[in-house]
């Protein structure tokens, strides 16, 4: 069965353009208080200041999703940080949030906007895309796989790559 075009229109995140900001701080938020986004919404600290922080570093980009409605409402987000991938000397960009609101998974979304950020990535050079995802989230795992996403690794007998994070605050 052929895929359908998801009902949105994606375009590249303005972090300047007022409505755009709003969007990032609301799909942000709205993650954030889903159970694979931690299950509590943004701090009031990150709701005023992620745009601008994100704005403030030329190798971030987002790709944001609007319904083809007459509103255009914001229904999914995708955050990027741009890398360098020293083994290739080349950049790589680092998907760092995947957001569809809920009455709206299933439908391609994620896809599009993927499809993307994979655009812009090449635009950058990129040799790649990476992303994290929590072993649990087996829909996300499905986008990814269907993306072309598979676990890192270099031998196999050493096995994949882990995730760890060390919080400094």
């Amino acid at each position: 069965m052929k895929d359908l075009p998801a009902p949105v229109n994606v375009c590249r995140v303005d972090y300047a353009d007022a409505t755009h900001a709003a969007a990032v701080v609301a799909l942000l938020d709205a993650y954030a208080q889903d159970p694979m986004g931690g299950g509590a919404g943004l701090s009031d600290f990150a709701k005023r200041h992620v745009v601008a922080g994100l704005a403030a570093r030329p190798q971030a980009f987002s790709v944001l999703a609007l319904a083809k409605d007459a509103a255009q409402s914001p229904v999914g987000l995708v955050n990027c940080m741009e890398g360098f991938s020293t083994f290739a000397a080349r950049s790589l960009v680092n998907i760092h949030d995947v957001i569809v609101l809920p009455q709206w998974r299933g439908r391609g979304v994620a896809g599009a906007m993927l499809d993307m950020v994979t655009h812009i990535a090449r635009e950058r050079g990129a040799c790649k895309l990476t992303l994290e995802v929590l072993s649990g989230n087996q829909k996300a795992m499905r986008v990814y796989a269907k993306q072309g996403f598979d676990a890192y690794q270099l031998d196999p007998q050493a096995g994949t790559a882990q995730f760890l994070q060390k919080w400094l605050d």
